[in-house]
């Protein structure tokens, strides 16, 4: 008889701690004994059932795929437009518009600051003109719309509601998601404008305005994704993300909101990393506490208004400009990560990102990344392919225990807006970076083409260059807008504005009057400005 005795191995290991991209601990192996007293109908129960840590929907993609957006916008809207239309017709299923600088942060293009930045980093917005090139020949009533743009998210939100009644839309079927995650800008970002108080005014008034104007629109997308990018953990991401939501779902129930009016409009956005179990294991974790803050902190009785539906977006702070062909690789691994934690939607990056704008041609590779996962791997016939997994189902644990005593932390200091102003997030996130960081220089980190494997002679790649005319291009046609619009009409708009800023009516019918007015963004954010002042960043030390 054969001997079926286990083979001996070695006992030595490469390492003296494995541990996950972001610190925590792994085992060498996953039993029942990581789980004690672990109830799977508790923390688990079925996709679409509470605490929906195996999907918000029961079938997931067997019924429906996620939107696969890719992130586009760059030159002028004439430029940005062309580059939709060719992701739409290569089967692209939504929309996600990237701004440049002075829309971010509410300057037209002929601001002295916006100087040189015209168009650089996604497409510039002065006026409806703009928004109507921008969407040219795209019925908005048809196509699922994301805006990442968040102090000057209202006048954007008006703007493409305007450029919809131009096209003969019912507002009332129009879906996307603006980002409008003011928070996050003061911790990790820094387009904002006001202060904090007054930019979460905005904020709420936008969910107020949306409920009866826009009821399928995602009226915020929380984002975990810039606090990951600035360098935060895992766990991090998801506790001051929720803390983020916290924040804004106290804010809008203080000015008068019911919260099951509001919240099934909320949404998510996070990173996918690189690390594979532990991003599949941070959103189980994300998706089951938001739920249980949800039904036991607020109360909320509308099944809806429990859900944690997320976007994902793979890690721009993950691509190298060293051998960026294997930035494929790498978005590849976090795509299938959002994938397999049940994302909404998601947008991939492309190989030259580290490096430029993207390309059409790397644009398309990072489309046909989603589609090959969709449609080739297999992982999206079944619901949940991951439930059940010893390693995932204990990080999951960790990372939702750790998550809470962070939020648990920022109660304590008054919640969220007091722990910002405190310094506490910014201080958790630049040790997480500092100490990632280390690792890299002391090679207790690979990355390949950085630290290790790296190439004699980097070969170079096709980069998308932007037209060096674009600026002065932009500014002649702001200038020749302004010189043909109704000034007495556009006069009277910014006044009634100025008026509702100093009162506590809602913003949005005034905005919306404005921008219809050809006002410019700069100058509805100037309005703004003047009643409610600028915010200046403190000093972390």
């Amino acid at each position: 008889m054969a001997d079926t005795k286990t083979p001996s191995r070695e006992s030595k290991e490469r390492k003296p701690q494995f541990s996950t991209l972001s610190g925590l601990s792994v085992e060498r192996l996953y039993t029942p004994e990581n789980l004690p007293a672990w109830d799977p109908e508790q923390a688990l129960a079925y996709p679409g059932e509470f605490p929906f840590t195996r999907g918000i929907y029961p079938n997931m993609y067997r019924g429906r795929l996620w939107t696969m957006r890719q992130y586009a916008g760059f030159g002028t809207a004439a430029e940005s437009n062309r580059r939709y239309r060719y992701l739409l017709g290569k089967g692209q299923m939504g929309l996600s518009v990237a701004f440049d600088l002075p829309t971010q942060i509410g300057m037209d293009s002929d601001a002295p600051l916006a100087s040189g930045e015209v168009g650089k980093v996604g497409v510039a917005i002065d006026s409806l003109e703009d928004m109507e090139t921008l969407f040219d020949g795209i019925p908005l009533d048809k196509v699922s719309t994301s805006m990442t743009i968040n102090s000057s998210a209202a006048i954007l939100l008006c703007l493409y509601a305007a450029v919809a009644k131009k096209q003969g839309a019912s507002l009332a079927k129009l879906a996307g998601t603006i980002q409008n995650d003011i928070l996050k800008e003061y911790i990790a970002r820094g387009t904002y404008i006001y202060p904090v108080r007054p930019a979460m005014r905005i904020v709420t008034d936008i969910f107020a305005w949306c409920r009866s104007e826009l009821p399928k629109w995602n009226t915020i997308s929380i984002s975990g994704y810039h606090i990951r990018e600035a360098g935060s953990t895992a766990v991090q991401e998801v506790a001051f993300t929720l803390a983020d939501a916290i924040a804004y779902v106290q804010a809008a129930l203080d000015a008068g909101l019911a919260v099951d009016d509001f919240a099934p409009q909320l949404s998510f956005f996070f990173n996918a990393h690189n690390d594979l179990l532990e991003e599949i294991a941070k959103y189980r974790a994300a998706r089951r506490l938001w739920a249980k803050l949800m039904r036991e902190r607020f109360h909320a009785k509308d099944p809806r208004s429990l859900l944690l539906r997320f976007h994902a977006q793979t890690a721009g702070s993950s691509l190298t400009a060293q051998q960026p062909e294997n930035n494929i690789v790498r978005v590849a691994i976090q795509a299938l990560a959002a994938v397999l934690g049940g994302c909404q939607s998601l947008h991939t990056n492309s190989l030259d990102e580290a490096l430029a704008l993207p390309t059409e041609d790397s644009a398309l590779i990072a489309l046909r990344t989603q589609q090959i996962i969709a449609h080739e791997t297999g992982v999206t016939n079944t619901s949940d392919p991951c439930a059940g997994s010893f390693a995932i189902e204990s990080l999951t644990n960790e990372i939702e225990s750790r998550a809470l005593a962070y939020i648990e932390k920022i109660d304590s200091l008054g919640g969220m807006l007091r722990a910002i102003e405190a310094g506490f997030v910014q201080t958790e996130i630049q040790k997480a970076a500092y100490d990632y960081q280390k690792s890299v220089e002391n090679k207790d980190q690979i990355v390949v083409g950085v630290n290790d494997f790296t190439a004699a002679e980097e070969r170079p790649i096709p980069i998308l260059k932007i037209d060096p005319n674009l600026e002065a291009e932009q500014i002649a046609r702001l200038q020749s807008l302004r010189a043909r619009r109704d000034s007495a009409k556009w006069s009277a708009a910014l006044a009634e504005l100025d008026r509702r800023a100093r009162s506590s009516e809602n913003l949005l019918p005034a905005i919306l009057h404005a921008v219809e007015s050809y006002a410019t963004v700069g100058e509805i954010s100037d309005t703004l400005r003047r009643v409610f002042g600028e915010y200046h960043e403190s000093v972390i030390i």
